[in-house]
């Protein structure tokens, strides 16, 4: 049977804080403290534009080995080239 993972479509909303995140928790522990509760969250930044690849590697390493990140394609395949 496949795995069903729960998550979200991003980490960073500051209308979390305070209600998800903790009110002193700072910014750049979100993803680490998102982590925690769900399995998955949908990278949108990549919809818009290209990520640096260092980028990826600073949120592997904050989340745990079995954390997956769903990348969103670039509109340039899905919209403008429609491909």
């Amino acid at each position: 049977m496949g795995k069903v993972f729960i998550g979200t479509s991003g980490w960073q909303y500051f209308h979390w804080k305070g209600k998800f995140y903790p009110q002193d928790l700072p910014q750049r522990q979100w993803l680490s403290f998102y982590a925690k509760y769900f399995d998955t969250v949908e990278v949108n930044a990549t919809f818009y534009h290209q990520m640096r690849p260092a980028t990826f590697g600073n949120w592997r390493q904050t989340v745990g080995p079995n954390f997956t990140f769903a990348i969103k394609g670039s509109r340039f395949i899905t919209h403008v080239k429609r491909l």
